[in-house]
């Protein structure tokens, strides 16, 4: 057994929604800490004491049969629910209560082959590239660190920076014969989207951070609402908090 590393990952799940985790994935994280996020989101006139006491017997039924799958993949798997009025407000905010340093957005995902991870100059390389080590961990998956560059000098960086990228996964004992780079040039959704579809599991980081711009907040979330893959959103190093607040 490879050697696991300090990550947690939120998995956000509409029990009410009939939504299902694929095995693929499940599998993938074994070896990561999992907290499971059933969520429910209500219309604004339904308060969420009304919603609880409506469905919660139901949804803590749906919630438990998809932590026992993960349970059953060997992983260490929290679970928190939810009735809320903004799900994206709830995922950042249990994001951040529960530590988690990246969410997963579970698409369909028939096979778990190849990985695709979107490195941009703006994050930092190494903690994206140790969470997506975390990940290959006990896995046969291929990975390509993947830059979108707006002029040499940023292709240049890009380089530097995959490189940098595929030497902590080789570090953490990822085969050098299974991690792969490419750089080109374009315009970075599209060209991420587009390479994607290759792909089997799409990875990217946030942007640099700010109390106002946190998960689902930049173009990660208009590639985590366009790929039809399984999306990882790493968050960044810094844990950044808000005010407490209460479940919605």
């Amino acid at each position: 057994m490879s050697e696991r590393h300090d990550h947690r990952i939120l998995v956000p799940i509409d029990v009410l929604g009939a939504a299902s985790i694929p095995t693929t994935v499940i599998d993938a994280l074994a070896s990561i800490p999992v907290v499971l996020l059933g969520y429910h989101e209500i219309p604004d006139q339904t308060s969420p004491q009304q919603a609880q006491s409506a469905h919660e017997e139901r949804a803590r039924a749906e919630l438990e049969e998809r932590r026992e799958a993960f349970e059953s993949a060997g992983c260490a798997v929290s679970t928190r629910l939810v009735f809320t009025h903004d799900r994206f407000k709830t995922f950042e905010r249990v994001a951040l209560e529960t530590a988690c340093d990246s969410v997963l957005l579970p698409n369909p995902a028939p096979v778990l082959e190849t990985m695709l991870v979107a490195i941009r100059g703006d994050v930092n390389v190494e903690h994206v590239a140790q969470l997506v080590a975390t990940v290959l961990t006990d896995t046969d998956i291929d990975v390509t660190l993947y830059h979108v560059a707006s002029s040499e000098s940023g292709r240049k960086r890009g380089e530097t920076a995959l490189e940098v990228g595929a030497s902590v996964l080789e570090a953490h004992g990822i085969e050098r014969d299974r991690i792969h780079t490419t750089v080109v040039d374009g315009k970075p959704t599209d060209a991420i989207l587009e390479a994607a579809t290759d792909h089997d599991l799409l990875v990217v980081g946030e942007s640099r951070p700010s109390i106002r711009r946190m998960i689902f907040r930049d173009r990660a979330e208009r590639i985590a609402r366009r790929s039809v893959d399984p999306v990882i959103i790493v968050r960044g190093e810094y844990l950044e908090t808000d005010e407490p607040a209460t479940d919605e």
